[in-house]
């Protein structure tokens, strides 16, 4: 794979000067040969897993950000909106996609020599101090969601799916072709299992912080959470209030050389799909600002 983008920023002055307006124009290109890992069904009745695909897409993004501190946020709210498009390109072909290449698998793989789709998300965190001071416990909620949408039903987009579950750093040899989105309790990726693409995910959730030693070397704070989110293959399917639950308590640990880092216990309420067991006790470990 390989690509390249060019981006633009601009902070705005209204509502208020916490809001930013961005975009993105990128460029990718997937050269597959022999892969097995990513499920691109044709129209032939085979997978697809030799062939080139391009995604030509533009993205834009209204974020906001009141936080009062960028490692241990006290008061405040984040929040961004953004969507991501391709052109729509069965909508001028003149082909009926239906019936396309379905004797033929060259014919077939060339449906998705580029890719199209419209990709939706809104992610929201909202801080709240519980008492005055420096060193006081905070409450942390989050909300978040994000659809993956077609312009062809038979040209659905198999790249920049979501990826569920786990840590949300782990998408094994599939993470470049979809998006991570982390539920502490499961497995890496068991929301959306091997040879299934997540196209609308939920999250939804709560932590209440405490912090340890808050200095310019050192931060470290203790958490408990709770959280919820799912994911589905179809986005027909989507439901907000079907979700996995979870809980746990965890630690955090900022070094200036290394950035954040700890390690989260939780406990997964439900079973996942297509399994009778339910998740039960994991241990995360988590590099890196999740934002």
């Amino acid at each position: 794979m390989y690509g390249a983008s060019i981006g633009w920023g601009k902070r705005l002055r209204w509502p208020d000067d916490y809001f930013t307006l961005s975009a993105e124009l990128s460029y990718q290109r997937f050269i597959l040969k022999d892969w097995s890992y990513l499920y691109i069904k044709l129209n032939n009745g085979e997978y697809m897993s030799t062939g080139n695909c391009n995604n030509l897409s533009l993205n834009l993004t209204l974020a906001r950000n009141s936080t009062d501190n960028p490692i241990f946020p006290r008061r405040g709210s984040e929040f961004s909106a953004s969507v991501q498009l391709t052109p729509p390109y069965s909508l001028f072909s003149n082909k009926d996609y239906s019936v396309y290449g379905k004797d033929d698998y060259d014919e077939a793989a060339s449906m998705f020599n580029w890719i199209e789709y419209h990709k939706w998300k809104f992610k929201s965190k909202t801080y709240t101090a519980l008492t005055g001071g420096q060193k006081c416990p905070v409450i942390m909620t989050r909300a978040e969601f994000g659809l993956l949408g077609h312009y062809n039903k038979y040209k659905k987009s198999p790249f920049e799916t979501f990826y569920m579950g786990g840590d949300g750093m782990t998408g094994y040899s599939t993470s470049y072709a979809s998006e991570t989105i982390a539920l502490r309790g499961y497995e890496n990726g068991s929301l959306t299992p091997y040879g299934s693409e997540g196209y609308a995910y939920v999250r939804l959730g709560a932590e209440l912080r405490y912090p340890l030693m808050l200095e310019n070397s050192t931060s470290i704070y203790a958490l408990g959470f709770i959280e919820g989110g799912n994911a589905w293959t179809d986005v027909s399917k989507f439901n907000p209030f079907q979700l996995k639950r979870s809980a746990g308590v965890g630690v955090r640990i900022f070094l200036p050389m290394i950035g954040m880092m700890g390690i989260d216990w939780a406990y997964g309420f439900d079973k996942i799909n297509g399994s009778s067991q339910y998740s039960g006790s994991q241990f995360h470990f988590i590099l890196g600002q999740e934002f």
